[in-house]
C-alpha cells in the first residue's frame, strides 16, 4: 500500500510526529531501530517538561507507550528497522530498510536525530570497546577502581564524568578549547568532587595499551606539553553527526528551495550543510525536496533538546497535514 506519511526515526521528534499524525488520522509507517533517541543512555533526564526526574529508558519506555496508545488502525509500527535506502517518486517517496522491506508514501517526515562522534586518533580504533567507550550510563560499572577520562567539556561530558566518580578513584575531563560548554550547576556539582580534574586546551594525540587501554596521551596546545595519563578507561563526549547518509545524495542533488530568499550560503550542499544537517524551513520544517519535512537533531535547528525537536516535529505534522489535504486526499481507512 502506499502510506500517507513515512515517519523515519523513534526519538522524541518521530513519536511526537507519530502521536500528531495518528489522531489526524492520517495512514502513516514510522520506522525505526529502537525508541528514545540518544537520550536513551541517560541516566537522569531533568529537563523533559511536566516531568522532574526519569531516566533515558523510561522516557523511551514512555514514548513507545503513548505512540501505541494512538496507534489504532492507522499507525503502522516498524521497530527494529533502520531505513537503507531513501528515492523520490513522481507521486511520493519509497524508503528501503536493512530488513530489504520497501514501504511507499505520499510525503515524508525524517526524524532521524544523529549519531556519537568517534575519535581520529592513534589506537581510537584499536580499543574501541576495549578500554574506550561512548556510553558512560552503560559502561561506568565496568570501570570500578579504574582511573578514567573523559574527553569533551559540554554538558555530556560533565554528565559522564558524574557517572564515572561513582566507580574510579579519579575521573579527568579534557577539553580542546579554551573553556567549558556546560551549565553552571552541572559545573559546579562535578567540580566539587575531589577525584575530579578538569582541563581546558588539550588535545588527545594518542590511547595505548595492550589488549585494553591502558593509557592517554594529550597535548597542552598553548604550552605544548604532552602529559601522559595511566588510565584504564577512556569515555568520549564529543558531539554527534546527523543520521543523513541514507538520503545524503538526493538531498545533495537538490536545487535552491523555494522557500529560500537570496543567495545561496557556501556551506550549503543542496538541501544539506557541509556538517550533514538537514535544511529546513524553520517556519514549517520544509526541506529543499517537495513532500519532504524534517525535525529534530538531524536538521540544522540551533539548538539540539527533546523538547525543541518534539515542539519541531508537531510543526512539521501541522504543515504537512495541510499540505497534504490541498493536493492529495487522505488513505481511506
Amino acid at each position: 500500500m502506499v502510506y500517507d506519511l513515512i515517519i523515519v526515526g523513534g526519538g522524541p521528534a518521530g513519536t511526537a510526529a507519530g502521536v500528531y499524525a495518528a489522531r489526524k488520522r492520517m495512514k502513516t509507517v514510522l520506522i525505526t531501530p529502537d525508541f528514545g533517541g540518544q537520550t536513551v543512555v541517560s541516566p537522569d533526564v531533568q529537563n523533559f517538561i511536566g516531568i522532574i526526574s526519569m531516566t533515558g529508558i523510561e522516557m523511551a519506555e514512555r514514548l513507545k507507550k503513548h505512540l501505541e496508545a494512538y496507534a489504532e488502525d492507522v499507525l503502522d509500527i516498524k521497530e527494529g528497522e533502520s531505513v537503507t535506502d531513501f528515492k523520490k517518486l513522481n507521486d511520493g517517496f519509497e524508503v528501503t530498510t536493512d530488513k530489504r522491506n520497501k514501504y511507499q508514501s505520499k510525503i515524508v517526515l525524517v526524524t532521524a536525530g544523529s549519531s556519537r562522534r568517534k575519535l581520529k586518533i592513534t589506537g581510537a580504533a584499536q580499543f574501541d570497546n576495549k578500554g574506550i567507550s561512548y556510553c558512560a550510563s552503560c559502561d561506568a560499572p565496568l570501570f570500578k577502581g579504574k582511573d578514567t577520562v573523559v574527553i569533551g567539556g559540554g554538558n555530556a561530558g560533565f554528565e559522564a564524568a558524574q557517572q564515572l566518580l561513582a566507580y574510579s578513584p579519579s575521573v579527568t575531563l579534557l577539553e580542546w578549547g579554551s573553556e567549558f560548554r556546560v551549565d553552571a550547576l552541572t559545573f559546579e556539582q562535578v567540580s566539587k568532587d575531589p577525584k575530579f580534574k578538569a582541563v581546558t586546551n588539550a588535545e588527545t594525540i594518542e590511547i595505548y595499551g595492550k589488549a585494553f587501554v591502558e593509557g592517554l596521551k594529550y597535548k597542552d596546545r598553548v604550552s605544548e606539553k604532552i602529559t601522559d595519563l595511566k588510565v584504564g578507561g577512556v569515555f568520549v563526549e564529543i558531539g554527534s553527526i546527523p543520521n543523513t547518509n541514507f538520503a545524503k545524495e538526493l538531498l545533495e542533488s537538490v536545487p535552491k528551495p523555494t522557500w529560500w530568499v537570496g543567495p545561496i550560503p557556501a556551506e550549503w550542499k543542496g538541501g544539506i550543510d557541509k556538517w550533514g544537517q538537514v535544511l529546513v524551513d524553520h517556519k514549517t520544517q520544509r526541506t529543499a525536496i517537495e513532500g519532504m519535512w524534517a525535525a529534530g537533531d538531524i536538521t540544522d535547528v540551533l539548538y539540539k533538546q527533546n523538547n525543541i525537536s518534539m515542539g519541531d516535529a508537531v510543526k512539521a505534522v501541522e504543515d504537512l497535514y495541510i499540505w497534504l489535504q490541498k493536493r492529495k486526499p487522505l488513505v481511506k481507512e
